[in-house]
C-alpha cells in the first residue's frame, strides 16, 4: 500500500460551512419538500442550469432566471437568488478543518482544494485562507469541468503531481466520492466534521486535534 502523500479537500460542507444544509433551511421556510433542490440538480443533468453555473458557462443574473424556471417547472417556486444568498451566508471556514490542514502541511503532505463553485460566490477572489492553506486549488467554473466528472479528479492528482493510490478526498456528497474512489483514491464522507478529521487521521498515521 503507497503512502498517502496528499490530502484533497471539498470546499463546502468540508472546509466550510454546509451548502446543503442552507439549502434545507431554504426549503423547510418555503415549505417545499426536502431535497427537493438537490433533486432537481440531479435530474437536470449537465444541461440545467445548476450545472452550467457551476462549469462556468452561465452567469449568476442568468442563473437566478433558469433555476427559477427550472423550480417552477418541477412544480415549486423559489427565488434563485435568495437561494445562492443563504449558501453564501454559510461559506465561512472552520477553524477546526483549517488547523488540521496546516497540520497536515507540516508533516509535508500536499493540500489540495476541489470544489464545484461558481463565478461571483467570492471562491474565485483572492483570499488569504485558501492561498496559506492549499498547495493545489482545482474550481469547477475555472476549469469547465464539475464533480463528478472523473476528469476533474484527474486533473487535481495531475497538478498535485500523485498517483490516486497516495491521495485522500474528502467531500460531503457520496456521489462526489465514487469517482474518486473509482480512480484508487481513500475517501471520507463528511458528516461530521470532527469524526471526519478522526477517520482522516487514522489514514494518515498523525493527529490533528487540537494538541
Amino acid at each position: 500500500m503507497e503512502a498517502h502523500r496528499a490530502v484533497i479537500f471539498d470546499l463546502g460542507g468540508v472546509v466550510m460551512g454546509s451548502p446543503l444544509e442552507a439549502i434545507a433551511g431554504y426549503e423547510r421556510e418555503l415549505g417545499i419538500p426536502a431535497g427537493f433542490v438537490n433533486r432537481l440538480v440531479a435530474a437536470s443533468g449537465p444541461g440545467g442550469a445548476w450545472s452550467r453555473l457551476e462549469r462556468g458557462e452561465l452567469a449568476l443574473e442568468g442563473f437566478y432566471a433558469a433555476f427559477d424556471r427550472e423550480c417552477a417547472a418541477a412544480g415549486h417556486a423559489i427565488s434563485a437568488r435568495t437561494l445562492m444568498e443563504r449558501i453564501g451566508a454559510v461559506a465561512t471556514p472552520r477553524p477546526s478543518m483549517l488547523a488540521a490542514i496546516r497540520r497536515i502541511r507540516a508533516r509535508g503532505l500536499a493540500t489540495a482544494a476541489l470544489t464545484n463553485n461558481w463565478v461571483g460566490d467570492g471562491a474565485r477572489e483572492p483570499s488569504d485562507w485558501l492561498g496559506d492553506h492549499f498547495d493545489v486549488v482545482v474550481e469547477s467554473s475555472a476549469v469547465g469541468l464539475r464533480k463528478p466528472d472523473p476528469r476533474i479528479y484527474a486533473l487535481v492528482l495531475e497538478r498535485l503531481r500523485v498517483a490516486a493510490a497516495e491521495a485522500v478526498f474528502l467531500d460531503d456528497i457520496g456521489g462526489n466520492l465514487k469517482p474518486a474512489r473509482a480512480l484508487g483514491m481513500a475517501t471520507i464522507k463528511v458528516m461530521d466534521p470532527a469524526r471526519a478529521l478522526a477517520e482522516l487521521a487514522g489514514l494518515l498515521g498523525f493527529p490533528l486535534g487540537e494538541a
